[in-house]
C-alpha cells in the first residue's frame, strides 16, 4: 500500500481541483508571457531595421541635393562602426529583394521624393558572431530566417540596401544589429502572481463549501457502517450535495427504525415465550413417569436456551454501547489473560500498536466466542494481531480437528452446528459464531474461517483501523 507521505498528489477532492486549476492557470499565463516577450523582441528588431532605412533615405536626399565633391564627406559623416555608406557604380544587392513583408523598402520609398524609376533592393540575413570571413555562415533563406526569428535563435542580423541615385550610381548601405536581449516584464509577472494567489484563495474557499459537506457525509457513512450512532447531518452546500445529504439522513432513519423494530419483535417474542415455557416446566415436573419427566424437562430446557440465544443474537445486532478509540494490543492482552484464567492457556502475538474505533464490550464478546470454541474443542489457542493495509487482522488459531471445508462458510449462519468434528460434549445452539459474525460486520469488518495446513482451525477477524481526520 502506498504511503500517504510518498503520494505526489493531494488526496482530497478540494486539493486536487485546486491543483488542476493552478496548473491550468500557470500554463495559460506562461504562454501569454512568452508570446508577449517574443512579440516585443520582434518589434524591437523591426524598429532597428526601419531606423536603418530612415538613415539611408536621409543620406540619399543629401547626396542628391549636394555637389558631387561633397559626397565623400557626407558618406564619412553618416558611416559608423555598425553602418557603412558607399556610392558605387554597381549595386551591392545584385538580386531581387529579400525584404520581409517589404517593410524596409516601403519605408525608404516613403521618405524619398516620388520617382518611378528609382530602384530599391533590400537583403536581410543572419550572420555568425565571427562576422564575414572564411568561418562565416552563408546567408539564410527568408523562410528559415523567419522561423529562427520567431524562435529567438538568431545571433545578429545584417541589412544591406542598394538605392539607385538620380544622377547615376548606387548608394550601398551595410548595417548590422544584434538581437536585443530578452527583457522580462517583471511588473506583469508580479501582477500575474498576485492574481493567481487571489484566484486560488477564492477557489479554495469556494471548494470548501462543496467538499466540507461531502467530507462530513463520508465520515458519517463510515460511522454508520460500523454501527455507531450518527446524528442527522445538516443539509448544506450545493443543491446536489443537499439532496445527497437528505437521502443519507432518510436512509439512516429507515435503517435504524427497521433494526429497532426487528429487535423489539425478537425481544417481545422471547419474553412472551418464557411464560409458557415456565408453565411447561412446572407441568413436566408433575409427570409421575421418571423417563417421560426427564425428557420433557430436557426439551423445555433446550427451548429456553434457544430463546435466550435468539435474544442474545438480536442484542448483537443492535447495541446502545458507545464507540470508543481502543488500543488493540492491551485490549487483546487483557482478554487473553481473562480467558486463560477460566480455561486452558492462550498465547498472544502482537506487532504494531494499532488503534481502532470499536464497541469494546461487543468486540470482546465476539472474540470470546471464538476463544471459547478453541478452548472447548482444541484445549487452547494462539491469538495474534497484525496490520493488513488499513485493517487490523486478529487471528485465533487452535490445534483441534478443524471443520470440513464444505461447512466453513455455513457455520456462520444461525443455528448451524457441525458436531461430527467440533463437538465433544454438546454443540450448543449454533449461534455463537453467528453472533460473532454479526458484531464484526456491524463494525465494518469481516470474519473468515479456514483449516490450517498443519491441522486446526484459523478464525481471522479484520477491523478497520482508526484513520486520522482528513484536512
Amino acid at each position: 500500500m502506498t504511503s500517504r507521505l510518498t503520494r505526489p498528489l493531494p488526496r482530497t477532492l478540494r486539493g486536487q481541483l485546486v491543483l488542476v486549476i493552478l496548473a491550468t492557470f500557470l500554463v495559460v499565463q506562461g504562454i501569454s508571457l512568452w508570446l508577449f516577450v517574443d512579440e516585443r523582441r520582434l518589434a524591437v528588431r523591426a524598429a532597428l531595421g526601419l531606423e536603418a532605412a530612415s538613415r539611408a533615405a536621409n543620406v540619399v536626399r543629401l547626396l542628391e541635393a549636394t555637389p558631387a565633391d561633397l559626397r565623400q564627406d557626407i558618406l564619412m559623416a553618416a558611416s559608423s562602426p555598425l553602418a557603412r555608406f558607399q556610392v558605387a557604380p554597381e549595386a551591392l544587392v545584385d538580386h531581387e529583394s529579400h525584404d520581409m513583408n517589404g517593410n524596409v523598402a516601403d519605408q525608404v520609398r516613403a521618405l524619398l521624393p516620388p520617382d518611378p524609376n528609382r530602384t530599391i533592393r533590400v537583403e536581410l540575413h543572419e550572420v555568425s558572431p565571427a562576422g564575414p570571413g572564411p568561418g562565416a555562415r552563408p546567408p539564410m533563406e527568408m523562410r528559415q530566417m523567419h522561423e529562427n526569428m520567431m524562435t529567438g535563435n538568431l545571433s545578429s542580423m545584417e541589412l544591406r540596401l542598394s538605392i539607385s541615385l538620380t544622377g547615376g550610381g548606387w548608394l550601398n548601405v551595410s548595417t548590422r544589429f544584434h538581437r536585443p536581449p530578452i527583457q522580462w516584464p517583471w511588473g506583469s509577472v508580479l501582477s500575474y502572481a498576485l492574481t493567481t494567489l487571489a484566484i486560488m484563495a477564492v477557489v479554495w474557499l469556494t471548494l470548501s463549501r462543496l467538499t466540507g459537506p461531502l467530507r462530513r457525509l463520508s465520515i458519517a457513512a463510515e460511522r454508520l457502517g460500523r454501527g455507531e450512532a450518527v446524528e442527522e447531518l445538516p443539509e448544506t452546500g450545493p443543491e446536489e450535495v443537499r439532496r445527497l445529504t437528505e437521502a443519507f439522513n432518510r436512509m439512516q432513519a429507515r435503517l435504524t427504525r427497521f433494526i429497532s423494530e426487528r429487535t423489539r419483535l425478537l425481544a417481545a417474542l422471547g419474553h412472551d415465550l418464557r411464560s409458557p415455557l415456565t408453565a411447561m416446566r412446572v407441568r413436566a415436573e408433575m409427570v409421575e413417569d421418571t423417563e417421560t419427566r426427564e425428557r420433557l424437562t430436557a426439551i423445555v430446557t433446550e427451548m429456553q436456551e434457544m430463546v435466550d440465544s435468539t435474544l442474545s443474537f438480536a442484542r448483537g445486532m443492535v447495541s446502545d454501547e458507545e464507540t470508543q478509540s481502543v488500543a488493540l494490543v492491551p485490549f487483546l492482552t487483557q482478554l487473553a489473560e481473562e480467558m486463560s484464567a477460566l480455561g486452558s492457556g492462550i498465547s498472544v502475538t502482537t506487532a504494531d500498536d494499532l488503534h481502532a474505533r470499536i464497541k469494546p464490550v461487543a468486540i470482546r464478546r465476539a472474540l470470546r466466542n471464538l476463544l471459547e470454541n478453541a478452548q472447548r474443542y482444541a484445549g487452547g489457542a494462539e491469538l495474534s494481531l497484525a496490520r493488513d493495509g488499513d485493517m487490523a487482522r486478529i487471528c485465533v488459531r487452535d490445534r483441534g480437528p478443524g471443520i470440513p471445508d464444505a461447512d466453513l462458510k455455513r457455520v456462520l449462519d444461525p443455528f448451524v452446528r457441525v458436531e461430527k468434528s467440533r463437538n465433544k460434549e454438546t454443540g450448543g445452539t449454533g449461534l455463537g459464531l453467528s453472533i460473532a459474525s454479526t458484531i464484526i460486520h456491524a463494525h465494518g469488518g469481516e470474519i473468515t474461517l479456514e483449516n490450517a495446513p498443519g491441522g486446526g482451525l484459523v478464525a481471522c477477524v479484520t477491523l478497520p483501523l482508526q484513520e486520522p481526520a482528513l484536512h
